[in-house]
């Protein structure tokens, strides 16, 4: 039951949000230990850019969320590598709060604009 409402969330919310060549969809994914961003362009079916929480180097025990943040300024910065300037945010099922929220703040810090 609770992955049919997760879905159906997830469905609702991508139902609005098209990712294209000017502006890839960054797609945020949460489990309970880690936490995934992708850069995706929905019209190529290319991933562009994907960073996790692995790919941090953060040897100090931290918060979750702070490591979110971390996370989103990894992906602006290789998406801006990349030439990749501006994109559709892309919540997926989750609210926007909480580690959700850290990523897209830290990636617009990092120079990504929504």
């Amino acid at each position: 039951m609770k992955k049919i409402r997760e879905n159906s969330r997830k469905i609702r919310v991508r139902a609005k949000i098209k990712g294209t060549s000017d502006k890839p969809r960054l797609s945020v994914y949460r489990s309970n230990r880690f936490i995934y961003a992708q850069v995706i362009d929905d019209e190529k079916k290319k991933t562009i850019v994907g960073v996790s929480e692995k790919n941090l180097s953060l040897k100090e025990k931290v918060k979750k969320s702070d490591r979110s943040k971390e996370l989103g300024l990894l992906i602006a910065k290789k998406a801006l590598d990349k030439e990749v300037k501006e994109v559709v945010f892309d919540r997926g099922s989750y609210k926007y709060h909480g580690r959700v929220k850290a990523v897209a703040e830290g990636a617009r810090q990092g120079g990504l604009k929504f």
